[in-house]
C-alpha cells in the first residue's frame, strides 16, 4: 500500500476530532481494576463541549474501574483513523447527574439511564490528552490536547 495524501494539519485533526465526538455514538471505554487487569467496552457517550458522558450500571467491571481508579482511556477508530483520549473520572448516581447531561445523552442516544429499571450511574469524562491520527504519516504531530489544553 502506498501512502499517498499529504498529514492534516493539526488544526484539521482537531476540527475532525471534534465533528467525531458530536457525530459518533459509542466509544471505546479502557479501564483496568487495583490489580490491573484490564477491561475494554464500548459506552454510547455525549460530548457537551468539555467534557463526555458515559452511564453504565455502578456494579459492573467498568463501572467500578471507573470509580476507584477515576481515570480512563477512550478511542475511536480503527488502526488508519485513531482518536485516543486520556481522561480524569467524576462518577455521578443517576439522582446526582446535571440535568442537561442527563437529557443531551437522551436526546443523542434515545435512552434515559435514569428511568431504567437496572442502576446505571453516569460517568463525566474530562479530557486530560488528545492524540488523533491517519497512519504513520501523522504521528509526529498527533497530540492535540495535554494537561488538558488544546495545543492547537
Amino acid at each position: 500500500m502506498t501512502i499517498t495524501e499529504t498529514p492534516r494539519s493539526p488544526e484539521d485533526r482537531k476540527r475532525d476530532v471534534l465533528d467525531r465526538l458530536e457525530r459518533e455514538t459509542d466509544i471505546w471505554v479502557a479501564s483496568a481494576d487495583a490489580d490491573g487487569v484490564p477491561c475494554l467496552v464500548a459506552l454510547w457517550f455525549v460530548w457537551d463541549g468539555e467534557a463526555l458522558w458515559m452511564a453504565t450500571r455502578p456494579g459492573n467491571p467498568t463501572g467500578r474501574n471507573l470509580r476507584t481508579g477515576r481515570r480512563t482511556r477512550l478511542a475511536f477508530g480503527d488502526t488508519r483513523d485513531v482518536v485516543l483520549i486520556d481522561g480524569d473520572v467524576d462518577v455521578h448516581d443517576r439522582e446526582e447527574v446535571p440535568a442537561a447531561a442527563a437529557e443531551a445523552f437522551l436526546a443523542k442516544t434515545g435512552w434515559d439511564p435514569r428511568g431504567d429499571s437496572a442502576r446505571y450511574a453516569f460517568y463525566r469524562v474530562s479530557p486530560r490528552s488528545v492524540q488523533a491520527w491517519h497512519e504513520v504519516r501523522e504521528l509526529p504531530q498527533r497530540h492535540l490536547m495535554r494537561n488538558g489544553t488544546w495545543l492547537v
